[in-house]
């Protein structure tokens, strides 16, 4: 068997830096033990590292290091080296060791950037309360490592025993002038307590969440919630595990300050100079990314954004003469609820109730009997929290009761107020105008306000690009001739023929309304495009009408003023804007001039029109 020191070896010369790292550093001798242990008794791992870039401007920040066994062997991958280290019960000393053999390794590089050093919370916890702070300043001077220059990198988060424990070796860490980072942020076993109570200066965002990123809209949303999360700690984030083009321009141009991944540079036995010379290209292209977007709109609003009335209630035991004083004297009330204690049971229309209440002999015999007599014992009950949108069932429903009755407001099963019919379709009107605005629900692609916010990024990004207004020829008679399902299908296919021309790494396809799209093209090849989709259009479009229209060339329809004649084939107009750098400077004015361009291009029956106008043109 071996015999493990932790504290006990002492070197001749007790000052001396690296003697005194050996002290503190448990060391493995020889004489038995498994795998592992033979390895680290022979000293046998060695460091890799692996850079961690700026992302606006391409630099290298720091280095990761990253332990490996003997090269050619089994032992010479991390993780089964760990696993080793699980079944030999050897954690703490396989994690001292390596990051010793780190440093060792940093220090007579004398590389003068930073360095990450991984250790468990538990291990690191464990090493302060054997050494404590001045041991670790020692530490880490003897290996010819400035402590600013260290970033110890916290992991396997899962193992934090005491919290409070590991926060105080945090700020004892942080006072010996050694910054923290939390690793893998988001993988499930990391926390937002662990954060707020440690404040690490660096967070790495899990590389679940920036996989593929540039085609997932709901990963955009986490991290840019992790970005506001940061702001509020005063933490720097890294993103993880960055393997594409795409997601690299997305995270730069999400304001990301630091990525790590193989597409930036690979774990090697000594620090780089600059990224890869893929991730330099993408980093100082000026073409910005376009943002994945949702495919949906966005989420309705909910109840508590909708007139909620305040009315009385009544029980069972009423009588159908107290509902009538109750009516005659809320003559603005539509309906009342009936109540078992707070738990509506049932809903009496005011037009229905009256409506018996006035009939002959009506008081007479029921006016002191149950109100339940003409109550509605299957009212429509809806959370206050409910999403307004999913409430259209009401509308759409079979039984109109609901539409003059409405609804009753519960919160949490417990009665609060009513509802109109007419609220609820005044609600959700607005709430669908507000979603299409962020994504046409016909075509699901970016409404108004993403086309702004991509335009406003383009301009601030300095880079040149091409602003195209497409919008259809002829194509109100068409509507008007074979309805709106043959008129939304026609929509639906410019849309899907303008994404097909367009490079979605870098050209946007919006939405405005109806059957106006907005291009906004980074490509070289845009004009190439354009005029593919005119003529591609043109053709397909012709699929849409029939057979009789086909062999006149168009129909016969009323114009805008009523007066009938002639429509050719529905075709496509665009019109196109050069916008170049530093020429405007808001959405609005670009989209002014997109528009004024679609104008031309529709008079000129050119399919594509290329403006040109420059800021001064008096028409913007």
């Amino acid at each position: 068997m071996f015999t493990v020191l932790s504290a006990q070896l002492k070197a001749v010369d007790s000052w001396n830096g690296r003697a005194r790292v050996r002290s503190l550093v448990p060391a493995l001798i020889q004489g038995g033990g498994g795998p592992l242990a033979t390895l680290l008794s022979r000293h046998a791992l060695t460091p890799v590292y692996q850079p961690i870039v700026a992302l606006q401007g391409g630099g290298i920040f720091a280095h990761e290091a990253l332990i490996r066994g003997p090269k050619g062997t089994s032992f010479e991958f991390p993780d089964v080296l760990l696993r080793a280290a699980a079944a030999e019960e050897l954690g703490f000393e396989f994690e001292t060791a390596a990051a010793a053999a780190a440093l060792q390794c940093w220090g007579g590089l004398r590389d003068p950037g930073r360095v990450f050093v991984n250790l468990s919370a538990a291990v690191l916890v464990r090493l302060f309360r054997r050494c404590g702070r001045e041991a670790l300043s020692e530490m880490v001077h003897g290996f010819g490592v400035a402590p600013r220059m260290l970033v110890l990198e916290i992991t396997e988060h899962e193992r934090v025993d005491d919290m409070d424990e590991l926060a105080r070796v945090a700020d004892e860490v942080h006072l010996a002038g050694v910054s923290l980072a939390l690793d893998d942020f988001g993988d499930g076993r990391s926390s937002l307590r662990l954060w707020s109570q440690i404040r690490p200066d660096i967070v790495k965002i899990d590389k679940y969440f920036t996989r593929d990123l540039s085609q997932h809209a709901d990963k955009l949303k986490t991290v840019q919630a992790l970005q506001q999360i940061a702001s509020i700690f005063n933490t720097a984030l890294v993103a993880e595990g960055i393997e594409t083009a795409e997601d690299l321009r997305v995270l730069r141009d999400l304001g990301i300050p630091y990525g790590q991944g193989y597409f930036l540079g690979r774990p090697e036995p000594e620090p780089r100079e600059e990224p890869l010379a893929q991730a330099l290209e993408v980093m100082r292209d000026r073409r910005v990314a376009v943002m994945p977007q949702s495919g949906r709109a966005v989420q309705a609003g909910f109840l508590r954004g909708v007139s909620v009335v305040s009315a009385p209630t009544l029980s069972q035991g009423n009588s159908n003469d107290d509902a009538a004083a109750l009516f005659h004297a809320r003559p603005e009330l539509h309906a009342l609820a009936v109540v078992d204690g707070q738990r509506p049971v049932a809903i009496i229309s005011r037009t229905g109730f009256l409506n018996e209440y006035a009939k002959p002999y009506y008081r007479e015999i029921w006016g002191r009997k149950s109100c339940m007599k003409t109550a509605n014992d299957q009212p429509r009950l809806v959370e206050r929290d409910h999403n307004v949108d999913e409430l259209v069932g009401i509308l759409t429903s079979e039984d109109q009761r609901y539409l003059t009755e409405g609804f009753i407001v519960v919160d949490n099963g417990r009665y609060i107020g009513l509802g109109t019919g007419d609220q609820l379709v005044r609600s959700v009107t607005e709430v669908r105008i507000e979603a299409a605005r962020h994504a046409n629900p016909l075509t699901f692609l970016p409404g108004n306000i993403p086309i702004s916010q991509h335009i406003e990024r383009l301009l601030d990004s300095g880079a040149e690009f091409v602003a195209c207004y497409a919008d259809l020829n002829n194509f109100k008679p068409f509507n008007d001739q074979y309805g709106y399902w043959r008129g939304d299908e026609m929509i639906r296919l410019l849309a899907k023929l303008a994404l097909t021309h367009c490079d979605p790494l870098c050209d946007f396809v919006g939405h405005v309304g109806g059957d106006d799209f907005i291009l906004l093209y980074q490509s070289a090849n845009w004009k190439m495009q354009c005029e593919s989709l005119v003529r591609t259009f043109a053709g397909r479009a012709r699929e849409l009408f029939d057979d009789k229209a086909l062999a006149a060339g168009g129909i016969t329809a009323e114009d805008r003023h009523g007066v009938t004649r002639f429509f050719p084939c529905t075709t496509l107009s665009i019109g196109a804007v050069v916008i170049r750098p530093n020429e405007f400077f808001s959405a609005e004015q670009v989209a002014s001039l997109a528009a004024l361009a679609k104008h031309d291009a529709k008079m000129a029956g050119a399919g594509l029109f290329i403006r040109s106008v420059v800021p001064s043109d008096p028409s913007l």
